[in-house]
């Protein structure tokens, strides 16, 4: 609502909603480039032409810190509305659309579109009242860029305009309670990986993403020297032989036998499966065959 905006905020917007600009909301998202906008018009970020990407930012969530910079502080936890309580299967995956979007741009050092956006209820009511509405949403001219990502803290921070400056811990403090958000328990990935075990958790990610597709993942009971794992079909045929490693802040770094090198050249159904941010929202995994497997970023090189 618009008495939860703050007043330099909503001047942009007043200013932006007055200037004559009579697109609607579809309208404004199609022309910044986002394919099927009438479908996607009520997803958090989209992945636009030219690969840009565009994000909502929710105008009564945005703080003003020193010398007057723009910033928005978000939960890393898709699970959890804000103030707390269970979102729905839907909020849960365009929240997991949005966080992986916004860690795409902050592995490219790239720059955020965004489309300033208030609502018609109390901001914390968006998620449980069915009065719910979009009230405005206008493009912004500036942009915004990740200074912030803090899995330890489960947060984001977008900061509007030039790279260089970000919120002190105060103004970062303040910007949690404004947003309530509330400190969610771990969920059972980010538990394994504080445990230390990293490929426990990137396999349970893997077969997660693998049963989407109808494929059953299973470690070998008696482990082939060159891979751990398989992927295999309804029928029980082999399709991928995986070595499974996870990555997360400050457990960057992995390395490959020489079994599991020589079986990679000659085996075509061989992959490397790196999952990286494992325990994070924000997890995602990349293939590797023994032709690219160099290629994987955190890979040790080859001795001798």
């Amino acid at each position: 609502m618009d008495k939860e905006v703050a007043p330099a905020v909503l001047a942009v917007i007043n200013e932006k909603r007055l200037s004559g600009d009579k697109r609607t909301p579809v309208e404004i998202i199609t022309k910044m480039g986002v394919f099927d906008a009438r479908d996607k018009a009520s997803d958090m970020a989209w992945l636009a032409s030219g690969d840009n990407i565009i994000v909502t930012i929710w105008a009564e969530l945005v703080s003003v810190g020193e010398g007057g910079r723009w910033f928005l502080l978000e939960s890393l936890d898709p699970l959890h509305r804000i103030g707390g309580g269970e979102r729905t299967e839907l909020r849960i995956q365009r929240t997991k659309d949005r966080i992986q979007l916004i860690k795409r741009a902050l592995d490219a050092d790239q720059g955020l579109r965004a489309v300033l956006q208030t609502n018609r209820v109390a901001i914390a009511d968006l998620e449980t009242d069915k009065a719910a509405r979009m009230s405005v949403r206008v493009p912004d001219e500036q942009e915004w860029h990740v200074a912030v990502w803090s899995p330890e803290q489960r947060h984001v921070v977008l900061v509007r305009g030039p790279r260089g400056w970000v919120p002190n811990e105060a103004e970062i403090q303040a910007a949690r309670a404004r947003a309530g958000i509330v400190d969610a328990a771990p969920d059972a990935a980010a538990i394994a990986v504080g445990g230390g075990d990293l490929q426990s958790a990137a396999l349970d990610h893997l077969t997660r993403h693998f049963a989407g597709y109808g494929y059953k993942t299973e470690m070998l009971e008696t482990p082939n020297p060159g891979y751990a794992a398989e992927v295999r079909d309804k029928k029980g045929k082999t399709l991928l032989k995986l070595v499974v490693k996870g990555t997360a802040t400050g457990a960057t770094g992995y390395a490959l036998t020489a079994e599991e090198r020589a079986f990679a050249r000659r085996d075509p159904q061989w992959r490397l499966a790196v999952v990286s941010d494992v325990g994070s929202p924000a997890a995602q995994h990349k293939l590797y065959n023994g032709a690219d497997m160099d290629k994987a970023p955190g890979l040790a090189p080859e001795l001798g």
